[in-house]
């Protein structure tokens, strides 16, 4: 979800042109500038599509086949088609916010806080800085438990086939999360967000590559069977307790929250649309078509996964061992897993890691610790800009991402609370209140009830999905021992 949009959200600044003698924007536009001064930009509805369902197919769609067995035949399907009606509709409300005041002429919001600055202002800004910061602190943490599982699984498939099935194959995740914060660590090196935009074209191969094995087992599962398991009100009483149903169908409403949670990077999107027609139209069309073909795409993973095997069907997909066979196949899925979400991580943590450095500079301009910038030489490339504050913070940044994913390295656990805490505030709340001040409606009119009371019913599903998700943390840590837990 979110983490495949680098390229698009890349420093808008490199981009700006100004008129020399004048050392203004040129106003009104021209065959190579927009009205903004800036070069003409060329998205299309398709292009914005393949861009929206790039950002959107990601990780939480692993979980999509569990979060339906929970739900069952009924609940599941019905419960992704809502999201999928609620994340199109806010989306648009969204997109009538590119521009404050008139839809042509108005002032552009490069980006989703510029976007809530503008039509909110006050303590709402702070609170959604706060709220993206945490998201992306929590999204990174979720990235090195799936990726540490996913390197523990091409282990433990490779150990299943040696013995033939005959081995348990108990494999501690720990040293794979190390690795991978290792990976991260040196990553993280990487200046700043403009640098990384090759990382978007990875990640997105990756996902696809990986969802389409997935969707793939799961239809030769069903082939080979011949037969849908499952039933229509999900996992059953006997296999779960009565209370456990409930607090896994909150829990799965949080998975399905995740997968659908992609708001945030949507202005940035839109920033890349050419017009006219207006930008909202665009994206209007745009975000109907990759919302229907991302949903489709998500019913038939969940739905087959479900299929194939009812009530067990694995938390993740692609490492919960429903499928052994062909294991070389299994292997490639969980690489590209593994390089998704390497790639995934820094797409993500790059706009964190420049805030802190950026809100350090503002306080302590004059510290040389902070500012400085050594240049390091390296033969046939540019100097690498070394600096001692980003190096030393980044570095302890990833390291507590780490040592908390060894700590709590619950897959599905994480995806809930990620979905419950991103979904209502950022796909609905502030949509809702950006489009009731951007449109002037009246409050207790009709319209502005209606928002309302779809902004308050999705609050609800959202605590719903929290509460779901803490309560299976805390079943996980009555039997898990930090540190010594193995698979």
């Amino acid at each position: 979800m979110g983490e495949n949009t680098a390229s698009m959200t890349r420093n808008h600044a490199h981009r700006q042109v100004f008129d020399v003698s004048l050392n203004v924007p040129p106003q009104g536009g021209s065959k190579c500038f927009d009205d903004d001064g800036r070069l003409k930009r060329t998205g299309t509805v398709w292009k914005t599509s393949a861009r929206i369902i790039t950002a959107v197919t990601g990780s939480g769609v692993l979980s999509m086949a569990w979060a339906t067995a929970q739900l069952g035949w009924i609940a599941g399907p019905t419960v992704m088609f809502l999201f999928s009606c609620v994340t199109y509709y806010t989306s648009t409300l969204l997109a009538a916010c590119y521009r404050s005041g008139d839809p042509v002429t108005g002032k552009r919001n490069y980006t989703y806080m510029e976007a809530v600055r503008s039509n909110l202002g006050g303590v709402k800004v702070k609170i959604c800085g706060i709220i993206q910061h945490l998201n992306l602190f929590g999204a990174a943490i979720g990235y090195t438990i799936a990726a540490s599982i996913s390197m523990k699984a091409i282990k433990r498939s490779n150990c299943f086939h040696d013995s033939v099935g005959k081995n348990p194959c108990k494999i501690s995740s720990n040293p794979y999360t190390i690795v991978f914060g290792v990976v991260e660590v040196i990553f993280s090196q990487i200046p700043d967000f403009d640098q990384i935009w090759w990382l978007s074209i990875v990640a997105a191969v990756m996902s696809f590559t990986y969802s389409s094995i997935g969707l793939g087992l799961g239809v030769g599962k069903v082939a080979e069977t011949g037969k849908f398991k499952g039933s229509l009100t999900g996992i059953s009483i006997g296999t779960v307790t009565p209370t456990q149903k409930i607090w896994r169908s909150f829990q799965a409403l949080g998975a399905i929250a995740f997968a659908y949670s992609h708001s945030l990077i949507l202005i940035e999107i839109q920033d890349t649309i050419k017009s006219p027609p207006t930008e909202a139209k665009t994206m209007e069309k745009a975000t109907l078509l990759s919302v229907v073909v991302t949903t489709i795409f998500y019913m038939s993973c969940g739905c087959f996964g479900y299929a194939a095997f009812g009530d067990m069907a694995p938390g993740n997909l692609l490492t919960g061992f429903g499928f052994y066979n062909p294991y070389w196949l299994l292997d490639i899925a969980n690489a590209a897993i593994v390089i998704h979400l390497v790639c995934a991580y820094q797409v993500y943590c790059q706009p964190l890691f420049a805030f802190i450095e950026k809100t350090a500079a503002d306080w302590f301009p004059h510290s040389q610790f902070i500012t400085k910038e050594i240049e390091i030489p390296i033969p046939g490339f540019k100097p690498y800009k070394l600096n001692l504050f980003r190096v030393i913070w980044r570095t302890i940044f990833v390291i507590i991402t780490t040592i908390i994913s060894m700590l709590l390295p619950f897959f599905n656990d994480m995806v809930g609370i990620c979905g419950a805490f991103w979904f209502w505030p950022l796909t609905v709340y502030f949509p809702v209140e950006m489009y009731i001040v951007q449109k002037q409606i009246p409050k207790w009119s009709t319209r502005w009830l209606c928002l309302q009371i779809l902004s308050i019913t999705c609050l609800i599903i959202s605590i719903a999905a929290a509460v779901g998700s803490f309560a299976g943390v805390v079943t996980d840590l009555k039997v898990y021992r930090p540190f010594k837990t193995s698979y």
